[in-house]
Order: structure tokens, then C-alpha cells, then sequence
């Protein structure tokens, strides 16, 4: 089995105790955000190596690094394979600032793109701007139903919408 499907399978596991499933999300996270920390220090290095040193590097498990490489790879310049990953695979962290940010803000993980780190990055106007743009793209306008000029109006007084308040229209 690939790593990246051991990952999947032990992060998402439907049978697992949901305490436990609970508490590795929650250790994660914490890894994740060390890991970020560090990356954003110096965000013109473009980090390699293999699967298993980045994990040693960054003091962490085999799963946990495959779990970040899932999570930063639509960040990345180049992606890396993750679908064929090993632990031997050489992967690149080289990430497009613009694209992690505004994938961190899509994810909803305010505890990554609220570290201070990004503030040498970007200002806080520049920031609220790519989060507000970020936000927008995801808004949808729903219209409603076109009603009828001969069907009832939709507020209620039994006239037709044409002579009701289809008539100021």
C-alpha cells in the first residue's frame, strides 16, 4: 500500500475510536504548524529531500510528513507524485506563497494563515486582502424561482402577481 493511502486510511478511518481519530487530528495539526513555522522563516528556500528525511528534519512521523505533503502539494510550484510516494521518494517543499495562503484561508485553518511569520510576507493589508478575495471567490448568488405574472403573488393576498406587486416591475 502506498503512503499516501495508509495516510488516508488511518486519518479518516470510519472504524477508528472517534477520541482517537480526535487526538492524532489534534497532534497533527500542531506538527503541521511547527512545520509551516519553519518553512515561512525562509520562504524563498525551496526544501528537499527524501519522504523520510524531511520527517526527521522536522521531528515528525513517516504519516505525518505524508499527511503534510498531501496538504501542501496544490501549494507547491511543482507538486510532487504524491499518489507514488515512498519513503525513499525525493520531494520538493518549493511553494508558491500567493497560492499557500490562499489555500490555508480556503481550508479554513486560521491557526496557519493567522501565524505571525506570514506577517514578513505579506502586510495586514495585503493580507485581508487575499483573504477577502479568497472568501468572495467561493460566494454564490442563488436566484429564486421566476414567478409567473398569472400566479398568485408570493406575499399572500390571493391577487395575481401582476396586479399585486408584479406591478411595479
Amino acid at each position: 500500500m502506498s503512503l499516501i493511502n495508509e495516510w488516508r486510511d488511518m486519518a479518516y478511518s470510519t472504524t477508528e475510536d472517534k477520541g482517537k481519530l480526535q487526538k492524532l487530528w489534534q497532534d497533527y495539526f500542531l506538527r503541521e504548524k511547527e512545520i509551516y513555522i519553519e518553512l515561512l522563516k525562509n520562504p524563498d528556500e525551496e526544501v528537499r529531500g527524501t519522504v523520510a528525511s524531511l520527517a526527521e528534519k522536522y521531528g515528525v512521523t513517516i504519516m505525518y510528513m505524508t499527511g503534510f505533503l498531501d496538504g501542501i502539494n496544490d501549494s507547491l510550484k511543482t507538486p510532487n507524485d504524491i499518489e507514488e510516494m515512498t519513503e525513499e521518494t525525493e520531494v520538493s517543499l518549493g511553494f508558491d506563497r500567493e497560492k499557500l495562503f490562499r489555500n490555508m484561508v480556503d481550508a479554513k485553518a486560521d491557526w496557519l494563515y493567522g501565524l505571525p511569520q506570514w506577517d514578513d510576507i505579506y502586510s495586514k493589508e495585503e493580507q485581508e486582502e487575499l483573504i477577502k478575495d479568497q472568501k468572495k471567490s467561493h460566494t454564490f448568488v442563488r436566484e429564486g424561482r421566476k414567478i409567473g405574472r398569472n400566479e398568485p403573488c408570493p406575499c399572500g393576498s390571493g391577487k395575481k402577481y401582476k396586479n399585486c406587486h408584479g406591478r411595479d416591475i
